[in-house]
């Protein structure tokens, strides 16, 4: 008898491992299978599943504990930032000039962290970590979660999440085994320190691969395992399967004309989408590019009312708002609680499958659209010198200089080039082919086909 626990985080997680068909083959391959959810239950109602499904209890991290973890997180950035801008712009980010306990308490990590960074350092504060909420209420009710459930391997859907730390801990005390995966493209080079450590790790490819060895010391290569991502298995899944007429009909689009998707990030990181977009429009209006139809997709991970003036400016544009439901508030990560509907994967299929060209800015969306062989177009006019929030910056970071030195796209920097870039692409959208074909194949080592069924091979193997 081998028994799986699957703890799903967030609501991407719930889309990669639940909306795939990773489930389905666990469900093949295991004795049983049972959910640790961090979502509440009623969000699998809609979906066919034979495996038992567990409500974790929500872990709050209480002051205690944020400073250790905190401790452990910039302890990492702080080993790692020389020759890494991505992570030396994410420590600086960290930094608070907030005059409040917390506030404070990062300027002294800060301080304390430039001499206590070593891996040895960053265990000990894991440690610290733990001892800080090895007798929490939710630490006791996940020990007997368990007990109970007696699971061979407890595989966690996303590695960063602070909340599941106590319950890799409990599963260490438990001597159960753990595997993570690496929840995204940017997350090891870019991203603070995982939130506990795992026996296994499965990756998106041989150069994340590479990565996590590199930033994570204590970990070997024999305990790593390149399976691709179920991230964008729902691609090549019939039952997410539309037409060309579906999609034209759903968002009133006239078929006549080409269609340019700009897919938008979420405000914290993407807060020149409003001037891309308007580029764009105006480019319209002004006959600079042909007829074309303008899509824009909001991030699901926050409301679009920052677009409600660009909707009333510019009514030819037409919107795809995701069906992401907020499935609980409250949440010390509210937007982690957001669900996606199987509405929402078709039409995202949809809008990737028969969009003409993507604008948006250095987004994983990029590796989303060449997966369906369309071009893409990465806007960042912000710097240091024009005023503008400084997108540039993002350049330097190791995930996308990846996608700059393989020439998947093209990156403007100006209103001119943006223009320029999309006539080009409408007018030849075979331009830079390879370049996409081959950093699809850096990015994601294996094919989409299967993922699901590779993952829970992989899983089983590791009991």
């Amino acid at each position: 008898m081998k028994k799986l626990g699957v703890v799903i985080t967030d609501g991407v997680g719930f889309r990669n491992f639940i909306a795939s068909d990773f489930l389905t083959e666990a469900e093949k391959r295991f004795d049983e299978v049972v959910i640790l959810s961090c979502l509440p239950k009623e969000v699998y109602a809609a979906h066919t599943l034979h495996s038992k499904i567990i409500e974790l209890p929500v872990f709050q991290e209480k002051f205690k504990t944020w400073f250790f973890r905190k401790c452990k997180e910039i302890a990492h950035l702080q080993l790692h930032q020389q020759h890494n801008f991505g992570i030396y712009d994410n420590l600086h980010s960290n930094f608070s000039q907030v005059k409040t306990a917390r506030g404070s308490a990062t300027r002294f990590i800060f301080k304390l962290t430039t001499i206590f960074k070593s891996e040895k350092w960053i265990q000990r504060f894991n440690k610290l970590q733990q001892t800080s909420f090895k007798n929490h209420p939710v630490t006791i009710a996940y020990k007997q979660i368990l007990e109970t459930e007696q699971v061979d391997l407890l595989f966690f859907t996303h590695q960063r999440p602070p909340y599941v730390a106590p319950l890799v801990f409990m599963a260490e005390r438990l001597k159960i085994k753990t595997a993570a995966f690496i929840f995204s493209w940017d997350n090891l080079a870019s991203k603070g320190r995982m939130a506990a450590n795992f026996d296994n790790y499965l990756v998106w490819s041989e150069l994340m691969k590479t990565e996590l060895l590199q930033f994570y010391a204590q970990v070997k290569a024999e305990n790593i395992s390149v399976v691709g991502t179920p991230q964008f298995e729902p691609y090549v899944l019939d039952r997410y399967k539309s037409t060309k007429e579906d999609f034209l009909k759903k968002f009133n689009l006239d078929g006549t004309k080409k269609t340019i998707c700009f897919s938008c990030g979420d405000i914290s990181t993407s807060k020149n989408d409003e001037l891309y977009i308007e580029t764009l429009a105006k480019a319209i209006l002004n006959n600079e590019l042909p007829a074309v139809n303008l899509l824009v997709r909001t991030s699901p991970a926050e409301d679009p009312i920052r677009f409600a003036s660009m909707v009333e400016k510019f009514p030819f544009i037409k919107w795809n708002y995701p069906k992401w439901n907020l499935s609980r508030q409250g949440h010390q990560e509210e937007w982690s609680q957001r669900i996606p509907t199987t509405d929402d994967i078709v039409d995202l299929r949809s809008v990737l499958e028969y969009s003409d060209l993507n604008v948006n800015m250095l987004s994983t969306m990029s590796l989303d659209f060449m997966q369906f062989e369309k071009p893409v177009i990465n806007p960042v006019f912000g710097n240091v010198e024009n005023g503008l929030y400084n997108d540039q910056r993002f350049l330097e970071y190791k995930h996308i200089k990846h996608v700059v030195d393989s020439k998947a796209s093209k990156v403007a920097k100006n209103e001119k080039e943006l223009i320029d870039y999309c006539n080009l692409y409408l007018n030849d959208p075979t331009t830079d082919q390879l370049f996409r074909q081959n950093l699809l194949k850096l990015q994601v080592s294996k094919p989409l086909h299967g993922t699901g069924e590779r993952i829970s091979k992989v899983l089983f193997e590791w009991i």
